[in-house]
């Protein structure tokens, strides 16, 4: 889901604004590293999008692709482009890897400690819905769907498809806790 022009670009940070609870989406100048990561994978996204359509976008992708490297480092995260669609919101800093092949619908909240990826060698990895929240230290494994409003606990440990919306699950390997559905651990600004 590539950012395709300026007009998505602002769609998507005014939508990221939303889902991390901000009055603003300019960044603090000081510290707000994880706002700034948020804001720079998104221009990368827009970026190398038009710069395949055109080169002199080019020095731009390298500018944001470089910012992107050097966050990526200092917060520890392994997020890729082109994964997360409006709404993505990561609150803490601490180790996130996702893989590339991964795709997350619209409002996604991702804690720390949280793998998204594939397994034995294969390229094929999670599809989630919308307004899905995951925990710190969850896992999410293999090729498998996670339906909208899901709530993915902390620690859980995801390797079968989730396909019933709105309900909460935890547990190595992870079972459905409860019939609650995501929002309650969602922006308010979102629904």
């Amino acid at each position: 889901m590539p950012i395709k022009s300026k007009t998505e670009l602002v769609e998507f940070i005014n939508q990221d604004t939303k889902a991390s609870n901000r009055s603003s989406a300019k960044a603090s100048f000081w510290g707000d590293e994880i706002w700034k990561f948020q804001i720079n994978l998104r221009k990368l996204e827009f970026y190398s999008y038009k710069c395949t359509r055109n080169k002199f976008y080019i020095l731009h992708k390298l500018y944001y692709k470089f910012k992107h490297h050097h966050l990526s480092i200092k917060l520890g995260f392994s997020i890729p482009i082109n994964v997360f669609d409006k709404g993505l919101s990561i609150p803490h800093y601490g180790h996130i890897v996702v893989n590339s092949k991964a795709r997350a619908g619209k409002n996604c909240r991702i804690h720390e400690g949280v793998n998204i990826g594939a397994t034995n060698g294969s390229d094929k990895a999670p599809i989630m819905g919308n307004n899905v929240f995951i925990a710190s230290g969850a896992k999410i494994i293999g090729d498998i769907t996670i339906a909208d409003d899901v709530c993915i606990g902390a620690n859980a440990v995801v390797v079968k498809s989730i396909t019933e919306p709105g309900t909460t699950w935890g547990g190595v390997p992870a079972k459905k806790i409860s019939d609650n559905n995501s929002h309650s651990n969602l922006s308010k600004a979102l629904f």
